[in-house]
């Protein structure tokens, strides 16, 4: 009489090529696309605007695939410079680099090909955007390194997230005037309040390490601030409309943002790190409501 076996067979071992990418899909944060979409929606902003519709096909290509290198990378770049700090940290201690599954130096290898690959397809357009992303690559590797000495690494996470909105009318009208700007401020202000609720999820954490936030600067008078970031943001699209004399599905899309803005107010009132991170997250909506209404506007224009 035969034993049956209780136990399942023994599965085949991973490829290391396969388990190597798969550090290096969680390095770059390839399972958690809202980061790339809150960096997305500005560009899409800066190109229909730029464009006044619908932009040239290979343009659009670039820039969005740009967008996801260029996030990746910073995720990458970020995540070395907080090496010291990550394993500390409830949020991010399961970081690739932060338990160690990727070194250090394969960390830079990782940043070194998305920059280049990144940098390959922007000298595809013209010479001013081209030398615009050289100045984005400044703000995105330099950004990581600000929490140490500063309280405002939001506002320069904000210039570094916006960086394509000049591009993008850099490489569709050889310029970058001043409306373009405008919208620039809009998003340093937007980016500078969302990444305070993301930062509000860490700040005991932050205090214990002695990592520099805005949540940590503006300590009791958090909500207080992002009133008033928010509201700033508010006013400052409300400008780009009035100077590039958008219709009114643009207004209809403002008023909506406002709605959108109001209920992050609802869910992080208490200031729980739940509350805060589902603020984060709910940013993804404000950035899709704006771009909804640049598109539309020129899309249903007579």
């Amino acid at each position: 009489m035969g034993y049956e076996r209780d136990y399942a067979p023994i599965p085949p071992p991973v490829p290391r090529w396969r388990e190597r990418l798969g550090q290096y899909w969680l390095l770059v944060r390839g399972n958690r696309p809202v980061g790339w979409l809150l960096l997305l929606w500005p560009t899409w902003w800066g190109l229909w605007l730029a464009a006044k519709g619908v932009p040239p096909w290979w343009t659009l290509v670039v820039f969005s695939l740009g967008v996801w290198l260029t996030r990746a990378a910073g995720c990458v770049i970020n995540d070395y410079a907080d090496r010291w700090l990550d394993p500390h940290v409830e949020r991010t201690k399961q970081r690739p680099l932060a338990t160690g599954a990727v070194s250090g130096r394969e960390a830079l290898m990782v940043f070194a090909v998305l920059m280049l690959a990144a940098f390959a397809l922007v000298l595809t357009m013209n010479r001013l955007t081209v030398y615009l992303s050289v100045v984005g690559v400044v703000l995105a590797a330099s950004y990581p390194y600000l929490k140490r000495y500063t309280y405002l690494p939001q506002v320069y996470l904000g210039m570094a997230f916006g960086w394509g909105i000049p591009m993008a009318f850099a490489a569709i009208r050889g310029e970058v005037p001043p409306v373009a700007w405008l919208l620039y401020i809009a998003n340093i202000l937007w980016s500078t309040g969302y990444d305070t609720w993301y930062a509000m999820v860490d700040r005991d954490d932050d205090l214990r390490m002695g990592s520099k936030s805005t949540a940590i600067l503006f300590g009791e008078m958090d909500l207080v601030a992002q009133g008033v970031l928010y509201a700033l943001f508010a006013y400052a699209l409300f400008l780009v409309g009035r100077q590039a004399e958008m219709g009114r599905y643009y207004w209809y899309a403002l008023g909506a943002t406002l709605v959108l803005v109001a209920y992050e107010f609802v869910v992080a009132r208490g200031r729980d790190r739940a509350g805060c991170f589902k603020a984060f997250l709910h940013n993804h909506w404000i950035g899709m409501v704006v771009f909804a209404g640049f598109a539309l506007d020129f899309a249903l224009r007579g």
